[in-house]
């Protein structure tokens, strides 16, 4: 089957070409992604779902450069070369935070990666934290915060050094179903306020139709992408957007996609049809 490519944007913030990605020894390989083609506009939102095992997580990487292609070309605002991209972000699904610290110095963290001034990024790191909802907490440490708002912590640190690509690898995934939800909420709000290209790795379908301007379908493994959906659900999206008939239409298609793969399979089907 020939690779599904995304429809190229205007102005192109990542551009992947032909790009696979194996491990293993060349007697045996195992091959993670295959023949993936996709254009991320900037300023978009993209969302990648698929099975556990697909390559999400290796795709974000070897955008991000901390693993190469193993063959084809990725390109990051231009930028071909080996090292991390400029004006780059990443947040993981653990808040790794350094709990020697308080938090404002944790968010302020960056700074001293780079020749930006704590003192002249302080007031913004504090804008962050009061947008993230955090602002009476600043002096507190990461011990004394919950799992949801140390995640918080961590996105408001992402967001530091107004990044121009932030990259998201599951960062929802250890919360809880309430906390998820509301954090899904307060991420779509600091997306609509910054505007930044966004790329984030989910199992959810929900999260990913919710939050994301396309979705990108992985099948199994070797990770090809199966199919691109555009979500036109009007922004911003509440708690009330999974009502919509757009989401409803959307979470059916990649569902019966997953079917069709094999990756849900059983009592799933036998209950979609009683539904």
């Amino acid at each position: 089957m020939a690779p599904v490519k995304a429809k190229p944007g205007d102005n192109p913030g990542v551009l992947l070409e032909n790009v696979s990605k194996s491990f293993g020894t060349a007697d045996a390989p195992i091959h993670a992604l295959e023949r993936v083609d996709l254009t991320i506009g900037e300023g978009e939102f993209i969302a990648v779902v698929g099975p556990s095992g697909c390559g999400k997580s290796t795709l974000l990487r070897m955008i991000s450069r901390l693993s190469p292609a193993t063959t084809g070309t990725i390109s990051v605002f231009g930028d071909t070369g080996s090292e991390p991209p400029r004006n780059m972000s990443i947040v993981f699904q653990n808040h790794v935070l350094l709990p020697w610290r308080t938090i404002i110095d944790n968010v302020l963290f960056p700074a001293e990666m780079t020749s930006a001034s704590r003192q002249e990024l302080r007031p913004h790191a504090l804008e962050l934290l009061g947008l993230v909802g955090l602002a009476d907490f600043a002096g507190r440490y990461p011990h004394e915060l919950s799992g949801g708002m140390r995640q918080r912590v961590s996105i408001a640190r992402a967001l530091l050094l107004k990044p121009t690509l932030l990259l998201m690898d599951e960062p929802f995934g250890a919360l809880d179903a309430l906390t998820r939800e509301q954090m899904r909420v307060d991420l779509e709000d600091l997306w609509l306020k910054n505007r930044m290209t966004v790329l984030f790795i989910t199992h959810s379908i929900d999260e990913a139709i919710l939050l994301a301007d396309r979705v990108i379908v992985m099948t199994p493994r070797p990770g090809r992408i199966e199919r691109i959906l555009n979500v036109n659900l009007p922004r911003p999206r509440g708690l009330a957007a999974r009502r919509e008939p757009e989401f409803l239409e959307k979470s059916e298609e990649v569902t019966e996609i997953f079917l069709s793969r094999g990756v849900l399979h059983g009592r799933a089907k036998e209950d979609r049809s009683h539904a």
